[in-house]
């Protein structure tokens, strides 16, 4: 592809993300009305994360706070905003943060424009983050979402660079370290892991000189219970109809359910996640047949499996689904297309359910009830789908290739994404 049609195809992408960018900073300035959530949007970052930049401003990370439930990572990507000290730290966060926003958009399109890939991935992610109003903004998930999608656009060229930007962003959040799982057996999958661990040991090095306490989110994130907006929350939810006595309270930064079955609840959801990582090594086991997008298409499934499972899913995390989403549709075999049109759709429901009826949400009606089912009923089907999807990939090939399909011969597809045993 030449450079000037390179660029023609370039240029309403990047007038669509400016108009798009443009709403969401309109949407971020007009906080205040109630359907964008009467200012709880960006309260998060003007006085939790300012509170914990200070903290971390002398040296330390917060201690005892049962709010702060985040990886060592995190503590440099709060502290960012001080490299913009003209602006307020709401400010120079929201700029960084556009700023992330159009790497993820610019290596999305980059990639798409090689030969034999697609725009497609970069198209929807700048039309659907909108999807979420200004929510994104307002939070780091965009950045998380960075070092996941460079470290899954990378591994075509270097292992080594695709295992350390997983392990940077799976010190910020831990999922990113999924953008490994799909990787093919071998030289690859011993290269990546192999970089991934030696970058975090010496990021957590540096960070544990440098800061005082960086394990303390290990205590606060064991006491998390059933967040509202999770999937074993709907039928807690749902249950409060039927006569559960349960109540909804503020506990570790989110609306969380208390009273009977709730310890039971949350115990369901951790062994769905278990069973979830035994069928993603099930498949790694079984699974004979590797393309270009099967990195990508495993990366998806796994952190769909983990967020449904999850005792919380906050409207954010569907940042992480659209990011991964995106880097699928760059691949123009990805089996995923149907899993991100799903996600899609569901990120158009979280915006509704939060910040817009929240208080329906909170208060369990049926119109709250109603909308986690719908949202995390797309949710569980894409996870379902996504995985089964990904499970008939890995088998062999049939006798005669369809146009649909990746070439059988190896030979055709590049070195790194053969199966070595």
């Amino acid at each position: 592809m030449s450079a000037s049609t390179k660029l023609r195809r370039l240029v309403p992408l990047a007038v669509a993300w400016s108009a798009a960018r443009a709403l969401m900073l309109w949407m971020l300035a007009h906080d205040h009305l109630a359907p964008l959530g009467r200012g709880g949007v960006s309260r998060e970052v003007e006085n939790l994360y300012f509170r914990w930049y200070g903290v971390l401003s002398h040296g330390s990370y917060p201690s005892g706070d049962h709010l702060w439930q985040y990886p060592p990572g995190a503590g440099p990507v709060l502290l960012s905003p001080a490299l913009l000290p003209a602006l307020t730290y709401l400010q120079a966060f929201v700029t960084l943060t556009l700023l992330t926003d159009a790497v993820i958009t610019a290596a999305l399109a980059r990639a798409g424009t090689r030969p034999g890939r697609s725009t497609a991935g970069a198209w929807l992610w700048t039309a659907s983050l909108p999807l979420l109003l200004h929510i994104p903004l307002a939070r780091y998930d965009v950045q998380v979402t960075a070092l996941a999608v460079i470290s899954l656009l990378t591994v075509s060229r270097s292992t080594r660079v695709c295992g350390a930007f997983a392990a940077l962003g799976a010190l910020v959040k831990v999922w990113p370290a999924l953008a490994l799982i799909g990787l093919p057996r071998g030289r690859t999958t011993r290269e990546a892991w192999t970089s991934a661990a030696v970058t975090a040991v010496a990021l957590l090095a540096v960070l544990a000189a440098l800061f005082d306490h960086p394990f303390d989110f290990l205590r606060q994130q064991g006491g998390r219970g059933v967040q509202i907006e999770s999937l074993g929350g709907t039928v807690l939810g749902l249950a409060r109809h039927a006569g559960w006595p349960g109540r909804v309270r503020y506990r570790y930064g989110a609306m969380e359910f208390v009273g009977p079955y709730v310890p039971l609840v949350a115990a369901a959801s951790l062994a769905l996640t278990v069973a979830a990582f035994g069928l993603l090594l099930l498949w790694r086991v079984r699974a004979r047949r590797w393309t270009p997008s099967t990195p990508y298409d495993a990366a998806l499934g796994a952190v769909l499996l983990f967020t449904v499972t999850s005792r919380v899913i906050s409207p954010q995390y569907m940042v992480w689904l659209l990011g991964l989403s995106a880097v699928c549709l760059t691949a123009r075999h990805t089996t995923q297309r149907p899993v991100a049109a799903l996600i899609v759709a569901a990120t158009a429901v979280s915006s509704v359910a939060y910040p817009g009826l929240h208080g329906e949400v909170v208060d369990s009606t049926w119109t709250g009830c109603l909308l986690m089912v719908v949202r995390n009923g797309l949710l569980a089907g894409a996870a379902v789908l996504s995985f089964r999807r990904l499970w008939r990939s890995g088998l062999p090939a049939p006798d005669r290739a369809t146009p649909d399909t990746p070439p059988r011969n190896l030979r055709q597809v590049p070195l790194v994404f053969r199966t070595r045993h």
